[in-house]
């Protein structure tokens, strides 16, 4: 059975920067799966329409077609029951849940306020109008007036308060073991990581441990990921 992920990418085709790919990536290494993935554009609309959605992740698998991180982590746990479990059981899955919107809407808007120039810096060029437009209509101000680390770092601080008291007790969030809920969060550092050399957390936060753990996962997975600062030139 051949499995195909469509997965965001930015100057280099082997950039691959986007959350959410990176949340599905990260499922399929848990269950063992292999994959293809293969890059897009956000201008490239056209090539999803066999999905009938704009947007990656996209993973083809066989016959079936899923969209959507979360979506796609339901369905792995679906198809591959005798693989370890991303969300468990329908108790453990609420509390995935709450980590998807956690991510998004706590921890996501404090690190892209500290990283859009460098994001845009990172992005395909043909790419970089239609992202200027769309992002700055949902912002309602440029990218420069949003830009702002001081303030994303400080909102980002306080917005992971509730992580460090998790991780002073268990290696995951998820345990003894990575799983859905660290997916779906460590996603964004992956995100910043690949676009940006900004500091997030300092090397005592027990945050930063729990990143280090997380490169770490599925043979390198996240550590050996192209970063920006590998491509000669395009970091500034």
């Amino acid at each position: 059975m051949s499995r195909v992920l469509y997965d965001l990418c930015g100057i280099d085709e082997r950039l691959r920067f986007s959350p959410f790919c990176w949340r599905a990536r990260l499922a399929l290494a848990h269950k063992g799966l292999d994959v293809e993935t293969r890059p897009w554009h956000f201008i490239d609309k056209e090539v999803l329409e066999f999905a009938d959605y704009d947007k990656v992740p996209v993973l083809v698998d066989g016959s079936e077609v899923i969209t959507d991180s979360y979506q796609i982590m339901a369905y792995l746990d679906r198809a591959y029951p005798d693989a370890p479990a991303l969300l468990g059981d329908a108790m453990a899955e609420s509390r995935a849940r709450f980590f998807k919107h956690y991510a998004e809407r706590a921890v996501a808007p404090a690190i892209l306020r500290t990283i859009v120039m460098d994001l845009l810096n990172a992005i395909h060029p043909k790419d970089r109008d239609y992202f200027r437009e769309t992002r700055e209509k949902r912002f309602g101000r440029t990218f420069e007036e949003f830009h702002s680390p001081a303030k994303g770092l400080a909102q980002l601080d306080a917005a992971l308060e509730p992580l460090r008291g998790q991780l002073t007790e268990t290696d995951f969030i998820d345990g003894d073991a990575p799983a859905a809920a660290d997916y779906l969060l460590f996603g964004n550092f992956m995100w910043a990581r690949c676009v940006s050399t900004a500091d997030l957390v300092s090397n005592a936060d027990p945050v930063y441990a729990w990143i280090e753990r997380m490169l770490d996962q599925h043979d390198g997975l996240g550590r050996n990921a192209m970063r920006i600062t590998d491509i000669e030139g395009a970091y500034r």
